[in-house]
């Protein structure tokens, strides 16, 4: 899980860094950064809905913290509210429906990054050895479908 939450945190890394700065990184195209952003919100979206639907049903059967009332879930529909923002607001910058302004785009990202961080470090915390140990079994484990 850390080396697909590493990427995320490059990818957010890089977007934020131009949208702070207010200028794209260096050799990067407009239609690259573009791309960039597009693909990391297609791939945060892709990473979730698989979670929710093959890896927290079996991860909520011993451990609250995947239940779909708990700070987990709650905390993915908490950044798809951003997200969904953020990538509509590319999209149309995309299709030159819009002109992309950096100051939108921080604005954009700030309305979702401090759960999106705190998400990507709950989660790998939650599924840490140690903490993993405390539910389930080696052979548990094993067969988990991840």
């Amino acid at each position: 899980m850390e080396y697909f939450h590493d990427h995320f945190r490059q990818t957010w890394n890089t977007l934020y860094t131009a949208a702070s700065r207010g200028k794209r990184p260096e050799g990067m195209s407009i239609k690259q950064f573009l791309k960039t952003g597009l693909q990391f919100c297609e791939h945060l979206h892709m990473h979730h809905g698989i979670e929710e639907m093959h890896i927290f049903p079996v991860l909520a059967r011993k451990m609250p913290a995947f239940r779909k009332e708990l700070e987990l879930l709650t905390q993915h529909r908490q950044i798809h509210t951003g997200l969904d923002q953020f990538q509509a607001y590319l999209q149309d910058c995309a299709s030159g429906d819009r002109e992309l302004r950096m100051t939108e785009l921080k604005d954009l990202m700030d309305s979702f990054g401090a759960v999106l961080w705190t998400h990507l470090s709950d989660e790998v915390e939650q599924l840490g050895a140690e903490n993993m140990r405390k539910y389930w079994t080696p052979a548990e484990m094993k067969i988990m479908p991840m």
